[in-house]
């Protein structure tokens, strides 16, 4: 697992295990709390995760082979943030742009996969894709982004 994920994890003192979800099906999450377990019940809770929350989870394991670091992390997620707060429906409709990565125009994903306007793991990929041919990093396409405003 990213470290950055396991950095959340400690920081709000659970442990997370993402559940299997599909389109239109809400994911959720099971959250242990970290207690010493001669006190803990060894209660497990369900929550739901927001959509974007789930994105998010599903970069980190998507960009996760590829090698790059926690700061190239960082820079994708305030990168993707920014183009569409991580909403796989997020469209612009003065430029065309589409999903997590602003796509334009959003057909170009469907290199990715046919299911590129609903498919939240299309988008990503294709976007990962797109970063590594195009910049080589996150980080270098998050440069790019802050000096000419696109990227």
């Amino acid at each position: 697992m990213h470290r950055y994920i396991i950095r959340i994890a400690a920081a709000i003192g659970c442990a997370v295990t993402v559940g299997p979800w599909a389109p239109g099906r809400t994911a959720t999450a099971e959250v242990r709390a970290d207690h010493d377990s001669a006190h803990d019940s060894g209660r497990v809770e369900a929550l739901e995760i927001s959509a974007p929350l789930r994105n998010r989870l599903l970069a980190v394991a998507l960009m996760t082979p590829r090698g790059w670091s926690d700061r190239q992390w960082r820079c994708l997620d305030r990168l993707w943030t920014r183009e569409s707060n991580w909403n796989h429906l997020a469209r612009n409709r003065s430029s065309g742009a589409y999903g997590i990565p602003q796509a334009k125009p959003g057909s170009k994903m469907a290199s990715a996969g046919d299911d590129w306007r609903s498919s939240a793991a299309t988008q990503i990929k294709w976007g990962l894709a797109y970063i590594a041919r195009r910049y080589g990093t996150p980080c270098a396409a998050w440069d790019h982004a802050e000096a000419a405003g696109w990227y």
